[in-house]
């Protein structure tokens, strides 16, 4: 079913919405969630909680595309339960590796200056991501967005995990390189 009918049904109110939406794309939503948490049945509650926030939040919202709109919610949702569930301490989660090759450019503090400039960092990582090859900027978002781990992103496009986390690393301190050019602190 075409995302622009299942929107449809949830400015309807009616209850086909989750299943058309279950249908189309828990597969997606289980591999993000899958990939923070490293446990499929969290997952699967985040996933659930992803299709209740959804019902919730559509109508006023008109998501599109949908696709993005869900992987946001049940990211976000799987990043709080993951922080959550390791509050006192941090293992060996894929998720802890994300977290831990970003917050050498971008720091976790809340106060940064408010929203505006959580949107201007946004269009700023945006537009960086616009000017690399389409090769590097799937394998920035495969990582840091789907929390991809190094040996599912090399397996799948035939390189080395050795060729991958050094794209990594350089893209990374490109990116450094580049907020900090615009006035980032990072």
């Amino acid at each position: 079913m075409e995302d622009s009918l299942i929107v449809g049904l949830y400015w309807q109110r009616d209850e086909r919405a989750i299943d058309e939406t279950k249908s189309k794309y828990e597969r997606l939503l289980m591999t993000i969630s899958n990939n923070i948490l490293g446990n499929r049945d969290d997952a699967l509650e985040c996933v659930n909680d992803t299709y209740l926030q959804a019902w919730n939040s559509i109508p006023p919202n008109k998501p599109d595309p949908l696709s993005a709109f869900l992987a946001k919610i049940t990211r976000n949702l799987s990043l709080n339960r993951y922080k959550h569930l390791h509050r006192e301490k941090r293992g060996g989660n894929s998720a802890d590796a994300v977290l831990d090759e970003l917050s050498e450019i971008v720091s976790g503090n809340e106060n940064v200056e408010g929203e505006l400039d959580k949107q201007e960092l946004v269009r700023a990582i945006n537009s960086f991501l616009s000017e690399l090859s389409e090769q590097k900027r799937n394998i920035f978002i495969r990582r840091y967005w789907y929390a991809d781990s190094v040996m599912d992103i090399a397996e799948d496009i035939g390189m080395s995990q050795g060729n991958v986390s050094s794209i990594l690393m350089r893209t990374r301190a490109k990116l450094k390189k580049y907020l900090e050019e615009r006035g980032f602190t990072v």
